[in-house]
């Protein structure tokens, strides 16, 4: 760190300005350097925080890194949060946290550098626009060893980094991880029967059946965003989420005013896919709209019908950012029946830093034979896509 710049640890969103935050890459509409991100924004973040979801009494304490010139001015930052747990994150280090408190050590708390409960790739090193980016984004990632260091804590975690920032955290000695997701690749298809039309036939008729399938007892299909996302439209989503989310994870991780605020703030970034049936809706899909991604998030229903998650929460994604230009819908974590559908594996990329030499030495070592079995795995998933012969088969 320079005489000039310094570090400084924020707990609450709530103290960092709007404006300040803004100018940073990805953080705002307004800016050039990348696309936009939401899951970045003051909105977003401020929100989780506000809403009581990331706070810490759910285990989510605000460690936000940033970087300051000598006249207070934000040049760079590093969302953050002081976790007793590993709930919420995507990628999972239960086994690290077993292993070395088995030994005698103590991995919580820990730091989380991410976006909770958001499973998706997006700028970590944020760096304000105009500004040379690497000598920052260099300058956070050696100050996020340092305050691991001053908080006597085991570790950092740096998850969903972009491919473009994986390489800085490595030059600076963290341990890096990769996974797997799978994302729809916009090729410039005039609509969904364009896209459609790549596939091998057998895989094409398969899609639209199920299509039809999906929409079979009456239930019709609405896009709501902007002004549509009332205070009724979200108690109704919101049901869906407690309904789906209390089963899947037995305690859903976002309130009620969660989505009050959000629908407050930023409403022209979100995206519901809702299905009615009778005149009322009945499930439905929350997705976030990006500079040139739209993110699929979470869903939820009241009503059990074949195939209608797959429409709400795949093909109309498709038909959304094909019909609005966006390269790429990014549909969370996990799930190899995505690449039926037109998703593509892509590997996603985490950074690690570790205190205790030893417990470095034994994650480098793993991570690096998972790293070989994730390669490995999204050939073999890429072989098996749906398209023809000739057309795309993996992204990067």
């Amino acid at each position: 760190m320079t005489d000039d710049l310094s570090i400084r640890v924020e707990r609450s969103f709530t103290a960092i300005s709007p404006e300040s935050w803004s100018r940073l890459s990805g953080a705002s509409k307004a800016c050039s350097t990348l696309a936009y991100n939401p899951f970045v924004s003051h909105a977003f973040l401020s929100s989780l925080e506000e809403s009581d979801s990331a706070t810490a009494e759910t285990g989510w304490l605000g460690h936000h890194l940033l970087l300051e010139t000598d006249r207070g001015e934000l040049i760079g930052a590093l969302p953050g949060y002081l976790k007793s747990h590993s709930q919420g994150e995507y990628v999972f280090d239960h086994g690290w946290a077993d292993a070395f408190e088995r030994a005698g050590g103590r991995y919580y708390p820990k730091l989380q550098c991410t976006i909770p409960f958001t499973p998706a790739t997006g700028p970590r090193l944020l760096v304000a626009e105009g500004l040379q980016r690497l000598p920052i984004q260099s300058a956070i990632a050696e100050s996020l060893k340092e305050v691991v260091r001053r908080l006597g804590i085991s570790s950092a975690h740096v998850t969903f980094v972009p491919d473009d920032e994986i390489g800085v955290f490595e030059m600076d000695g963290y341990l890096h991880r990769t996974d797997q997701q799978f994302h729809f690749i916009n090729e410039g298809y005039a609509d969904h029967e364009a896209f459609l039309e790549t596939l091998a036939s057998r895989k094409r008729k398969a899609l639209r059946r199920e299509r039809r399938a999906a929409l079979e007892n009456g239930i019709s299909i609405d896009w709501l965003t902007g002004r549509d996302l009332t205070e009724r439209i979200w108690d109704q989503f919101f049901k869906f989420y407690m309904d789906t989310g209390g089963r899947k994870w037995g305690r859903p991780y976002l309130t009620r005013t969660f989505y009050s605020l959000i629908g407050e703030r930023m409403a022209d970034d979100i995206l519901l896919v809702m299905a009615k049936r009778e005149g009322r809706y009945i499930a439905g899909a929350i997705n976030f709209i990006g500079g040139d991604t739209l993110y699929g998030r979470h869903w939820g229903c009241i009503e059990d019908h074949p195939f209608l998650h797959f429409e709400v929460c795949y093909h109309q994604a498709i038909d959304f950012a094909l019909a609005k230009g966006l390269n790429r819908v990014e549909a969370g974590a996990q799930g190899e029946h995505k690449l039926a559908r037109g998703y593509l594996p892509v590997t996603t990329h985490s950074a690690h830093y570790v205190a205790h030499a030893g417990l470095r030495r034994a994650i480098g070592d793993y991570l690096a034979r998972e790293r070989a079995d994730v390669e490995q795995m999204s050939e073999l998933l890429a072989e098996h896509s749906p398209f023809r012969k000739g057309e795309r088969q993996q992204e990067d």
